[in-house]
């Protein structure tokens, strides 16, 4: 069985040139898990797959991150095939904020009568959730206040740690053994986001050797970041990962 992760855009909120930063969980060639739902990512999506996405994560709810929901509501509500099956996986913490972010206005529809929720299957989390028999580890990340925003992890095969500043203690529980590491980095960090000298100052040379940094502002940025000596991943690239583990007994 083959795994990899499929970066639709990499960019930060100002990079749209580079698409909005999401990727694919991909298993034998087929998408599994769509982490984040940007603006642009719904279309880069379709053109991968050919299809809407059917399972969903959300790490936090900044608009670059679930400006598309609002797309994938319309396209899931009026496919009979698709309405109420879309699994939109997001920590609890997170629903309150989904909920006033995209599921609030009055009105989803023009018509009335619908409830935005009607449209997807919202399954919240906290330790993490099952997909299709595989066990998806949620984890806390530092990005503005704490409680929302959550990076997502496969044993033994990645971790994407969604928007953060460094959480070096975090990715050594989630990912401590050989796992590629998608990591939020930008040639120059802030209050919210990592910057390159944030990596290299709190990171060891083990861990570092293992990210693949998106996430970060213009395609100088990423080139930069390359001449440094790191793996920077590019829109529509494919990364090659582990196969988990099985299931932990005690998982769920």
């Amino acid at each position: 069985m083959s795994w990899h992760l499929n970066f639709l855009g990499t960019g930060a909120a100002h990079a749209v040139e580079l698409g909005s930063s999401s990727a694919v969980v991909e298993r034998d060639s087929k998408p599994l898990l769509l982490v984040d739902c940007g603006p642009d990512t719904l279309d880069r999506y379709v053109a991968a797959y050919g299809e809407q996405p059917r399972n969903l994560y959300i790490t936090h709810t900044h608009m670059d991150h679930v400006g598309g929901l609002e797309r994938l509501f319309t396209r899931v509500w009026f496919d009979d095939s698709l309405r109420g099956k879309t699994r939109v996986f997001a920590h609890a913490a997170l629903v309150p904020w989904l909920q006033a972010r995209v599921a609030d206005y009055p009105g989803v529809l023009a018509e009335g009568g619908v409830n935005y929720w009607e449209a997807f299957r919202l399954v919240p989390c906290s330790r993490g959730f099952w997909l299709d028999g595989v066990w998806f580890d949620v984890f806390a990340t530092r990005h503005h206040r704490p409680g929302t925003s959550f990076g997502l992890a496969l044993q033994d095969s990645f971790a994407f740690t969604g928007d953060t500043r460094p959480i070096p203690e975090v990715l050594m529980q989630y990912a401590g053994g050989s796992e590629v590491i998608a990591h939020d980095c930008g040639l120059v960090g802030n209050p919210s986001h990592t910057g390159v000298d944030d990596i290299e100052r709190e990171y060891d040379d083990g861990l570092r050797a293992r990210l693949v940094l998106y996430h970060y502002g213009s395609k100088a940025d990423g080139d930069a970041l390359m001449a440094r000596g790191y793996r920077v991943a590019r829109a529509g690239e494919r990364v090659a990962l582990a196969e988990p583990v099985p299931p932990r007994p005690d998982a769920g």
